[in-house]
């Protein structure tokens, strides 16, 4: 009989008006990865809390064993007692304390009279920031100061200080660049060498293919199926991508990306936003430019694609233009229709046609504790008003109207907000927005940490905005979504604007070229020294 590290068997798991998991097993080997995928909604976030003791024993039904023996967690440090640890994809470090400060925060290393020996945290933490690939940072670094790509490193670091057995990943890639990816990725196969189990939840299906050794997709709060990825440790993977998809979403996505449909408007071909040596300054550091003499216009119903790698400026750029809400302005003009217009302020920017879908839904674009109808009029509320007060008739009518046309995943749109999956919140996100009928339309990173089904949906709603005449303003760090959605993709590096490319002409080679481009008009090459073009 096969051995396995962990069996979930039948679990099930409602909250008021959902059933959230509906008889879900999976079962772990020693020393695999085991990826878990399914569309936004699935259950695959449920399961893990159940798992971790985040959703007490008592609190669902079903059975879960670890190492053979039967386990009633009661809440997150038992699980994390027997060797369960999970890394969500909100990182939970304080910024403001060190590395070793968080490393051992709630796992203190004690000396004499119960007091911390800081010595001994110290050394213990250089000794696990060195396995986990941390070696150009100090143990007294704050984690403020670090890149996204380090902090999910502390995390790790973090976990094994609590000789972990079986490590848990929820969307670890999903803020990281291509490069900080692959040194993730590289380092759960190091742990999968040393006989640390790994559960990996991932919406990106070339991570799977990559890293995993069995998957399981869940649909609908059900086990679809577990297959192997590949026949044995270093081999192919056999599974394809489109496999995949059609477990995850029960039909096979023929056309991920729509044909675009041409807008033949009155106004088509026509500038909507011009925008002229846009120019921003970092708010830390008055001495840099995070947007430097940046200069591109959109046409009405087209979508173009700003593309670049991490740092590159683009959500600075998108922030600035939105209300100058990033950064300190130094110069630059904007124009709507020829014409030149202020966007001083958020409400200046709304008020001209201007909406800004944030990458960060959670900080900055819902209101988490509030609900879903109240989400979506939020920027637009005249509309849902009589004489000064909030319909809420005719506010829930504009909800459920989006909640079909949206196909958003709820009972009810008085559910609260934060409790819907992420594909979910996105979509009452652009809710909002196309509630507000802008004229310009600004999407940030708009299919972030969304599974593919939710994906396509979201690419056939910016296709019908640009074909009703809208003028769409695409960044996304995927070039594939990129080269399959957009009109035109314009690139930048290190704040400046360094290339425009027609469709017909844009690659993946030639974009990554572009971005790569430096201020002085010389390419990055592979051992990061420059070359002239």
């Amino acid at each position: 009989m096969e051995r396995h590290v962990l069996e979930m068997r039948g679990i099930s798991k409602s909250f008021p008006g959902v059933k959230a998991l509906d008889g879900v097993s999976m079962a772990v080997r020693p020393g695999e990865v085991h990826a878990v995928c399914g569309e936004n909604g699935a259950g695959k976030s449920t399961l893990m809390k159940v798992l971790s003791g985040v959703h007490p024993h008592g609190s669902y039904e079903g059975d879960i064993l670890f190492e053979g023996e039967p386990c009633a967690f009661k809440d997150i440090r038992a699980s994390e007692e027997r060797g369960i640890v999970i890394i969500h994809q909100e990182l939970a470090l304080v910024p403001q304390l060190s590395i070793a400060e968080n490393v051992f925060l709630g796992n203190e290393r004690a000396g004499r009279g119960g007091i911390i020996s800081w010595s001994t945290t110290l050394m213990e933490t250089e000794r696990l920031m060195k396995r986990v690939g941390l070696t150009d940072e100090r143990p007294q670094t704050r984690v403020s100061e670090l890149g996204v790509g380090k902090q999910q490193l502390v995390e790790i670091a973090k976990a094994l200080a609590k000789r972990v057995k079986l490590l848990i990943l929820d969307e670890p890639t999903a803020a990281l660049n291509d490069e900080d990816s692959r040194k993730l990725l590289g380092l759960i196969a190091e742990f999968r060498d040393q006989g640390i189990s790994c559960i990996l939840i991932s919406h990106k299906l070339n991570e799977i293919r990559q890293i995993a050794d069995q998957v399981t997709i869940l649909r609908d709060g059900r086990t679809i199926e577990t297959l192997p990825v590949r026949p044995s440790p270093g081999a192919p993977p056999e599974v394809s991508e489109d496999r995949l998809i059609q477990g995850m979403v029960g039909r096979e996505l023929d056309q991920y990306f729509p044909e675009r449909t041409p807008y033949r408007g009155e106004q088509a071909g026509q500038v909507a936003l011009s925008v002229v040596d846009w120019t921003v300054r970092h708010p830390a550091d008055q001495q840099r430019r995070a947007v430097d003499s940046v200069s591109f216009e959109v046409r009405h119903g087209e979508i173009l694609g700003i593309a670049g790698l991490m740092g590159a400026g683009r959500t600075e750029l998108a922030m600035s233009l939105f209300g100058r809400s990033w950064g300190r302005y130094e110069r630059g003009r904007v124009y709507l229709h020829g014409k030149e217009i202020s966007t001083r302020t958020v409400s200046q920017a709304v008020g001209h046609g201007i909406a800004y879908v944030t990458e960060d839904r959670k900080t900055f674009g819902l209101n988490l504790i509030d609900n879903i109808s109240r989400n979506i009029s939020l920027a637009a509320l005249p509309r849902v008003a009589r004489r000064g007060l909030v319909d809420e008739h005719a506010e829930r009518q504009v909800a459920e109207r989006f909640r079909t046309s949206m196909n958003i995943k709820t009972p009810t749109v008085f559910e609260q907000t934060g409790r819907l999956s992420g594909g979910n919140q996105q979509k009452v996100v652009l809710s909002r927005w196309i509630y507000a009928e802008p004229e310009i339309l600004i999407l940030d990173e708009p299919t972030r940490g969304i599974d593919v089904g939710a994906k396509s949906e979201i690419y056939t709603v910016i296709d019908q905005l640009a074909a009703q005449g809208k003028a769409v303003v695409f960044i996304s760090s995927e070039l594939s979504e990129l080269l399959g959605l957009c009109d035109r993709i314009a690139t930048m590096a290190a704040g400046r604007l360094t290339g425009v490319l027609d469709r017909a002409e844009a690659t993946q080679e030639a974009l990554m070229r572009l971005m790569t481009r430096t201020q002085t008009g010389k390419d990055t090459t592979d051992d990061g020294t420059t070359g002239e073009r």
